[in-house]
């Protein structure tokens, strides 16, 4: 019960920087503030994390991250260690209170069931790349238990390829303190949110691993060779995960960003 009080002050603190703060605050300082925020949550939640390879650098320069999709952690584990904009589905926008957040933290939302929608979005993407944004989206278009990877929409990479953008592939893994797979992180099929907070609640610790994985130059590239190779990358580093991790990196990064 004190840990979901923490969570839910942690939501409301951040509802209330928002919709006082964001109206005042330039584009980076929101960005620093979305990333000490994510940083919070992951804490309440009894949330290490572990990066493992270099992020990419994104001032100035466009980036892509493309990571598999296992929980609604995700977005915060990716927002704690680098500003991004990421790129969801419109149903997400409609949640109380989380859309609104999203939405407000920069969030791109994609209509899925308009096929014209998609030309948007890609456009959107495109510019937002050639600017030197950071944007980030999970390619198999759907969570999973983190076991397995779905295969990639080449679709979603499009903007990558127009932009000449580098993609970073991500590979995110839950574990146990000891490196044994965590399942109880994982938010996927037919579970509820409510249901999904109560088990990560009931975890005395979960490790969320990152992997950066060396980037893609989409440049002369097609779109389906472009996913074909991250998708490949990701999957040798899935079936090499090693069963360690380094702990450190996050407390630096903590640090650097208070």
């Amino acid at each position: 019960m004190v840990r979901f009080s923490r969570f839910a002050l942690h939501v409301v603190s951040g509802a209330l920087t928002i919709l006082f703060l964001f109206p005042w605050l330039e584009a980076d300082e929101r960005g620093r503030r979305v990333q000490r925020w994510a940083l919070g949550l992951l804490a309440v939640l009894r949330v290490r994390t572990v990066i493992r390879g270099r992020p990419p650098t994104v001032r100035g320069q466009g980036a892509l991250i493309v990571a598999n999709h296992v929980s609604w952690l995700d977005i915060h584990l990716i927002h704690g260690i680098l500003p991004a904009r990421f790129i969801s589905k419109a149903e997400v926008r409609g949640w109380p209170v989380i859309g609104w957040m999203a939405e407000s933290a920069g969030t791109l939302f994609l209509e899925r069931s308009r096929k014209s929608d998609a030309a948007r979005m890609n456009t959107l993407m495109a510019g937002h790349l050639r600017d030197g944004d950071c944007l980030a989206l999970f390619p198999e278009g759907t969570t999973t238990d983190g076991s397995h990877l779905r295969p990639f929409y080449p679709s979603l990479f499009q903007p990558a390829v127009e932009a000449g953008a580098l993609v970073w592939p991500a590979l995110i893994r839950y574990l146990n303190a000891d490196a044994t797979p965590n399942p109880e992180a994982a938010y996927y099929g037919d579970m509820s949110l409510g249901t999904s907070l109560g088990k990560i609640l009931r975890q005395p610790e979960i490790v969320a691993e990152i992997t950066f994985l060396p980037a893609i130059a989409s440049a002369g590239l097609a779109r389906r060779e472009v996913a074909r190779l991250a998708e490949a990358a990701m999957q040798a580093a899935l079936a090499g995960a090693a069963p360690g991790t380094e702990p450190g990196t996050a407390d630096r990064l903590q640090a650097e960003t208070r």
